[in-house]
């Protein structure tokens, strides 16, 4: 029996009770409370479900695509690239938002269930996701130079230390640079549940939204102090773009933002029956907000080493997918009813493309070059972009299978969720 037809039989029966006066008041109150806690816990459910992760499969599918045309700017391409790619770097800012809501959402569903974390699985999942796949492309990157898009890596033990995006010199030490939000998100995974788990145990954690906007706007006052006494002095000198990587974009405490806004809209759908009511409801209506303030993000953006953007525009473009994860997971929204293979399988495949796509990108090119083919061509893009998801495909049933499959007897697990 799905969950409409539960609740019609529930509000059927009462009501036949009711007429017949079969039963007392008292039973009547006990199925009420029965059929309140039902729609409770369908809501809950839905929060979870596989369908409702239709709507974010769109929203990982597109930032994959937008980190590839961005970062498929520094090598040889068709100028059309320049005019799609050049809000790319928008892509991660959009990982962000998904990270926040989806793994906080994993954490509150389970303190609303056990009233704790068990920071034993919730690391242990982490770990089989993310770490396998990212020590074998840094193998990649460190024994054979070959993979390299550029002459030289940050230190190794910055790599496994998720320390990178600290200090990173792009225009030096640019080979895998893209690690850099991985280390954000390494950061957030380990601070995290241990940041909640201190929250229920001091009974503070019903203050978690208020926590997470002052982190926006803690991140927001670190631009603008660091524009201001670190990036004015060199607005002029060859310095300015290492010093605006290195002390603005890459750093943890400058790029909060789209997790915030991600934890933020977790607890929301987890513990706000009203909240959760107006994104149901209202989930096409929220999608065209979210893209208005998208396209003004954008304008806002349109130089994105200027003092606005450096400063508003990572808050902007965070509060812009927020709203558009948010229409993703609206019950109303043709994001949640839609379904596609392709958004899909791109979803699934987006950390491992993510993690080689530089380095495919530059062997293919230099196969085009070697066999004396246009290495600037849109048949090399789409070239590429066939070598990334085939890699991605590699990765998958190489790597993360294996992966998932020895997570689950670890964990006891006899089959994957």
């Amino acid at each position: 029996m799905n969950d409409g037809k539960q609740k019609l039989w529930f509000k059927k029966h009462i009501v036949s009770f009711t007429s017949k006066s079969a039963f007392s008041a008292t039973m009547i109150e006990k199925y009420s409370c029965i059929f309140q806690d039902l729609q409770k816990k369908i809501m809950s459910a839905s929060l979870n479900s596989s369908e409702k992760l239709h709507g974010l499969d769109h929203l990982r599918a597109i930032a994959i695509l937008l980190v590839l045309m961005y970062h498929y700017r520094a090598f040889k391409h068709p100028e059309w690239i320049d005019t799609i790619g050049q809000y790319g770097w928008t892509g991660v800012d959009l990982f962000f938002v998904l990270s926040g809501f989806l793994i906080s959402g994993q954490l509150f569903q389970e303190i609303k269930k056990s009233g704790s974390i068990s920071l034993k699985t919730f690391f242990t999942k982490r770990f089989f996701r993310i770490i396998p796949p990212y020590f074998f492309t840094l193998g990649l990157y460190f024994l054979f130079p070959l993979f390299r898009e550029r002459e030289a890596l940050s230190s190794f033990w910055k790599f496994i230390t998720f320390t990178q995006n600290y200090g990173l010199d792009v225009i030096n030490r640019g080979t895998f640079s893209h690690a850099w939000s991985l280390c954000i998100e390494e950061q957030f995974y380990l601070i995290l549940p241990l940041v909640l788990l201190a929250a229920v145990r001091a009974k503070l954690f019903r203050y978690t939204v208020v926590f997470t906007v002052f982190l926006i706007l803690f991140s927001l006052t670190s631009r603008f102090l660091t524009w201001k006494y670190a990036i004015v002095p060199v607005l002029d000198t060859p310095d300015f773009w290492k010093e605006w990587y290195m002390k603005i974009y890459y750093p943890t405490h400058t790029r909060l933002d789209g997790l915030a806004v991600g934890v933020i809209i977790g607890y929301l759908m987890n513990y706000s029956g009203g909240f959760q009511r107006m994104v149901h409801a209202h989930g096409n209506k929220i999608f065209i907000l979210g893209i208005l303030l998208l396209g003004f993000s954008f304008w806002v953006c349109t130089d994105q080493f200027s003092e606005e953007a450096s400063i508003f525009g990572f808050s902007l473009v965070a509060l812009s997918y927020g709203l558009i994860l948010m229409a993703a997971v609206s019950e109303s929204s043709f994001l949640y009813r839609s379904k596609t293979i392709v958004t899909a399988e791109l979803a699934g495949l987006s950390y491992a493309v993510y993690l080689s796509h530089k380095g495919i990108i530059h062997l293919v090119q230099a196969a085009f070059d070697h066999l004396g083919l246009e290495a600037s061509g849109n048949i090399c893009l789409l070239t590429c972009l066939a070598g990334c998801i085939l890699v991605g495909l590699l990765y998958r049933f190489l790597i993360e299978r294996p992966s998932l499959k020895l997570k689950n007897r670890i964990l006891g697990i006899k089959k994957a969720g």
